[in-house]
Parts: structure tokens; C-alpha cells; sequence
């Protein structure tokens, strides 16, 4: 049994997020093919995902120096329990299904956040002398992002930074299989646009037996 984090950054359902509907279609598919695995949503928009602040860094402090968490501030304890409760239930887990729209060419500031909470050094990540390794080889990512435009190829191809930005942090983790399926150019063509959401979650449902 594996166990999968759907992992959610839009203020919209479904029924309005071209992502949204495509991740949903993905992960309804992906339970019915895989019945005994877990899937637990995060929704970024829901939880409290603490940034990276003055707070977290003097917790951090004391706790590196030896000293006890109960010497630790209540806003220190709070905001760096939390991430250590965050990152140990990405740790703990098999499998990631991030969902993304594509917002001023990278994604909402909430996944930013999320992210930048996984990167601890000694959890996910230790220093060597060669340099950062990954300590989460082995497991898999996907990333289902909605672009409005087509950035995939043509004059904006390059110009995208999210999905590229998730397989660096993936691969920094030790997580070199992180894959992307890309809802492209629904506001470009808005003739098209529901072909282009149907397409794509045809191509989630087909994606969610193999991942």
C-alpha cells in the first residue's frame, strides 16, 4: 500500500479551476485503480503552512544549540511544530500530486511557502562535503498545472518557471521522477477551451493507472 499527498494550491473548486477538475479527475481515477492506497488531500489554501520567518529561524537556533523545545517561544513552538509536522508527513508518504495553476509564470505564493517549509537539512536533505544530497530517492511526482496561454512551445515557450521549480525542489529531495501534465491555452482559445479540458483529463485518467 502506498500512501499519496494530493496536494492542492487554488482558491477554487472543480467545478471553476481548469486544474482543479484535471487533478480531481486524476486522483478519482487513481483510487479506483488503486483501492488499497491512501490518498490524503492538502488543500494550501486550508491549512496552516507557517513561513519561513524570524520566529522559525531563532527556534531553529535553540533547538540546533541543545537546547529543550519547551525553551522555545509559543509562536516559535507553534510555527516550528508545525513545519516539523509537515514535513514529516511528506516524508512519511510515497507518492506527490501537486495541483497548480500557473500564476504569473510560476504558481500561488501559498506553494512557495509549502515548499520552502519541506527544506529542512537532516529530513530531507543532509550537507556532504560534495554538496546537498537527497534524502527521499525513490519516490515519485507529478504536477498538474492549468496555463491559460500555451507555454509549452512557440513564443512563450520557456517562460514557465513553477513546474520547473517543483522537479528542481523534487530533485534536490533525491526525487528524480517527477512528471508533468500541463492544461495549455484554455484563455488563448476559449473556442476550444472545453476540448482542451477534456483532453486533458482524458490524459489524467490514463496517466493515474501507470503513476
Amino acid at each position: 500500500m502506498a500512501t499519496v499527498l494530493h496536494i492542492t494550491a487554488h482558491p477554487h473548486d472543480h467545478q471553476t479551476s481548469y486544474s482543479m477538475a484535471v487533478g480531481k479527475a486524476f486522483i478519482d481515477a487513481y483510487r479506483e485503480a488503486n483501492p488499497n492506497d491512501e490518498v490524503i488531500p492538502i488543500d494550501l489554501y486550508r491549512v496552516q503552512v507557517p513561513h519561513i520567518d524570524a520566529d522559525v529561524f531563532s527556534g531553529w537556533g535553540k533547538l540546533r544549540s541543545g537546547q529543550d523545545f519547551s525553551s522555545l517561544s509559543s509562536d516559535e513552538s507553534a510555527k516550528v511544530g508545525r513545519i516539523s509536522e509537515l514535513t514529516e508527513q511528506f516524508i512519511a508518504a510515497d507518492k506527490y500530486v501537486f495541483v497548480t495553476p500557473m500564476w504569473n509564470f510560476s504558481f500561488p505564493p501559498v506553494m512557495k511557502a509549502y515548499l520552502d517549509a519541506l527544506c529542512v537539512a537532516g529530513k530531507t536533505f543532509k550537507y556532504t562535503e560534495a554538496g546537498p544530497v537527497g534524502l527521499l530517492p525513490g519516490k515519485k511526482a507529478l504536477h498538474i498545472q492549468a496555463r491559460g496561454g500555451v507555454y509549452s512551445e512557440g513564443p512563450a515557450a520557456g517562460m514557465e518557471s513553477g513546474h520547473r521549480y517543483i522537479s528542481i525542489i523534487m530533485g534536490f529531495f533525491g526525487i528524480t521522477d517527477t512528471q508533468g501534465l500541463f492544461v495549455e491555452g484554455h484563455n488563448q482559445f476559449p473556442d476550444k477551451a472545453e476540448q482542451i479540458k477534456a483532453d486533458a483529463i482524458s490524459k489524467a485518467k490514463e496517466l493515474a493507472h501507470t503513476f
